[in-house]
């Protein structure tokens, strides 16, 4: 399954994709405001294409001391065809070759098969408790 670096162009199916995949009612998890901060900041997202349609897509984020993965959607179509597999180990080699030594990501709790998936590519529960607030 062909990765790479998104483009502008991409915007619609990617908006599209993260909307269907997580239906997510708030502010700050709007995919094109996702789009538009990430893009401020960076050009770590990455998508995921099959005959010309975007079928993955996720954010990557490097501090200098970690990396994160996060907003990562598959077409419901394309689950166990490869394509997250192949999406991650790129945003993870992608964070590598930043000198990233360990990437990080946080599941939902409503979601034990992300969980079993990442556990397949090598992520492990670590011992930590996520918090957040909003500034």
């Amino acid at each position: 399954m062909p990765v790479r670096k998104y483009q502008e162009r991409d915007r619609d199916q990617v908006t599209q994709l993260w909307t269907e995949v997580f239906n997510e009612s708030a502010a700050y998890s709007q995919p094109n405001s996702m789009l538009n901060e990430k893009l401020a900041v960076d050009d770590l997202v990455f998508v995921a294409e099959n005959n010309n349609q975007i079928t993955g897509a996720c954010i990557a984020g490097y501090d200098g001391h970690r990396g994160w993965l996060y907003s990562i959607a598959v077409s419901p179509a394309q689950r166990l065809a490869g394509t997250g597999r192949s999406l991650v180990d790129f945003a993870v080699t992608s964070l590598a070759s930043l000198g990233c030594q360990k990437v990080n990501l946080q599941i939902r709790g409503s979601n034990p098969d992300a969980a079993g998936f990442y556990k397949k590519l090598g992520f492990q529960v670590e011992d930590r408790i996520s918090m957040g607030c909003k500034p």
